[in-house]
């Protein structure tokens, strides 16, 4: 299935989600019953289903269907992809950016895909390492360039809000693969994505 965003939701699928928010909301001593929280367990159903829809998606399709040829043979970054993930643990979100490149070998991926592939995986329960994995791995199986490299820089409300309680805290995750294993090429990356070129 191509990228979208819900709009309409599967009713029976709603249901089931908004009848277990109200058991936990009745369960936490609150009443799901109460007027400010009445409608709180459809919302949140449909929130869960917004934020986990990459399952219903398919990155690959998603960058097979805006490959060009095309002889550029210089790095491509996108960098400062803002994303939005839930922790697989806690089910808590973590949130940050995705800094991506790649160099092409013939074939070049209209620049709005990278940032729908990050959003695919991203609406899943995650870890930020295997984010990061996901979203190197569909570019280069899919893509074939020379190589590509992924960094993600997120805080974690897992550890802001409960646990260490550590607010300033950022993870950083990266992958690499073909041409961005060798140094000066990763460090070209780094540089280039650290830097401030507007």
């Amino acid at each position: 299935m191509s990228y979208h965003n819900f709009e309409e939701y599967n009713i029976k699928v709603t249901d089931k989600i908004r009848n277990q928010y109200s058991n936990i909301i009745n369960e936490v001593g609150e009443d799901a019953a109460r007027e400010g929280l009445v409608k709180t367990p459809e919302r949140a159903a449909k929130a869960m289903q917004f934020l986990t829809q990459g399952y219903q998606q398919d990155a690959a399709e998603i960058l097979k269907g805006a490959m060009f040829k095309e002889d550029y043979s210089e790095m491509v970054i996108v960098k400062n992809i803002e994303l939005y993930s839930l922790c697989e643990h806690h089910m808590l979100p973590f949130f940050g950016k995705a800094h991506i490149a790649y160099i092409p070998n013939g074939h070049i991926v209209g620049l709005s895909k990278l940032p729908r592939v990050v959003d695919v995986f991203a609406r899943r329960l995650q870890v930020q390492e295997r984010l990061t994995h996901d979203i190197l791995e569909c570019i280069n199986n899919t893509l074939k360039p020379q190589g590509v490299a992924v960094v993600i820089e997120a805080s974690h409300m897992c550890m802001m809000m409960r646990g260490v309680q550590k607010q300033n805290s950022v993870t950083t995750t990266s992958g690499f693969r073909g041409q961005f294993e060798k140094i000066e090429t990763r460090n070209e990356f780094l540089k280039l994505i650290s830097s401030d070129l507007g």
